[in-house]
């Protein structure tokens, strides 16, 4: 009997080392949406195909991630530069793209956090209209629906209920650009049904987020935000400056991923998986392997 629980005994210690030598080097996080998944198997997939074991805690809170971020649960996901800067740093002054990246690299930096290379890819507000209406109008800038709307055009917006009614929400952008809409010309409605409002042609403007993947499926052209209204939320990798450090390397691998990302790919991407209902791993695979990262 003290031979057998001998042998448990060793056994157990056998497969703890077992375990722990299989044990994930780099935990990656992310936020629990279809581009925070995606991301976070891209990185996944990206880092064991060039050594690394990894594990994947995707599929977090906003708050959630960056919490165990700060307390070394998880080392590296993608964040957006707007949440870090209005969030996470409470920072309320409106910066332009270029600024926010510094301030929050600066911010940031100081609580362990490294930013790696900023990619091309603005998850921000943005407002969009069908594209054969857009041509039609010959609406292309968010001046240009100023002043289609201020000349008398009959132009109708959708928007969540949030938007409306916040802050930094539609009566300052109104105010920027100089117009507004009619309150009869504005629908309130659940964000993800503002989509298929536009598309059917019950709205001719709507609120969209610049990558979402129904914004190229639907045939919808974002309008240029010429005045710079809306915050930054450039994407990017951050790591924790101890696993950087010990891994080096790490870097080069998450900005040849940050210098492939911009609007049209980040929204082909989110489509795929959205819309055509492409598996998260499968997308995230064929991305690195159409551009030849893995």
């Amino acid at each position: 009997m003290k031979l057998t629980l001998k042998a448990a005994l060793a056994g157990l210690a056998l497969s703890g080392l077992a375990l722990s030598a299989q044990a994930a080097d780099i935990v990656v996080g992310g936020k629990n949406f279809t581009e925070q998944q995606l991301l976070s198997s891209i990185t996944e997939q990206l880092l064991e195909a060039n050594g690394y074991s990894v594990e994947n805690r995707g599929g977090m809170g906003s708050a959630a991630v960056r919490q165990a971020m700060e307390n070394g649960q998880i080392d590296v996901y993608w964040e957006y530069t707007g949440t870090s800067l209005i969030t996470y740093n409470k920072v309320e002054e409106r910066l332009n793209a270029a600024d926010t990246y510094v301030r929050v690299k600066d911010l940031d930096a100081a609580k362990g956090i490294v930013w790696l290379d900023a990619s091309k890819a603005n998850n921000t507000y943005a407002l969009a209209m069908r594209a054969a209406d857009a041509s039609g109008k010959n609406i292309s800038t968010m001046s240009q629906l100023a002043e289609a709307v201020n000349v008398g055009a009959d132009i109708s917006f959708a928007t969540n209920a949030e938007f409306y009614a916040r802050a930094d929400g539609l009566k300052p952008l109104q105010k920027a650009y100089g117009f507004e809409f009619s309150r009869a010309r504005i629908r309130r409605m659940d964000g993800g049904l503002v989509y298929q409002a536009l598309k059917d042609g019950a709205v001719d403007v709507g609120l969209v987020f610049a990558t979402d993947g129904r914004v190229p499926a639907f045939d919808f052209v974002v309008l240029e935000d010429d005045q710079g209204y809306f915050p930054a939320y450039a994407l990017a990798p951050v790591i924790r400056s101890e696993v950087l450090e010990a891994n080096p390397d790490l870097a080069g691998l998450l900005n040849s991923v940050a210098a492939k990302l911009d609007d049209a790919t980040m929204a082909r991407l989110n489509a795929s998986v959205d819309v055509d209902k492409t598996s998260i791993e499968n997308a995230a695979a064929g991305f690195l392997q159409e551009q030849g990262l893995m």
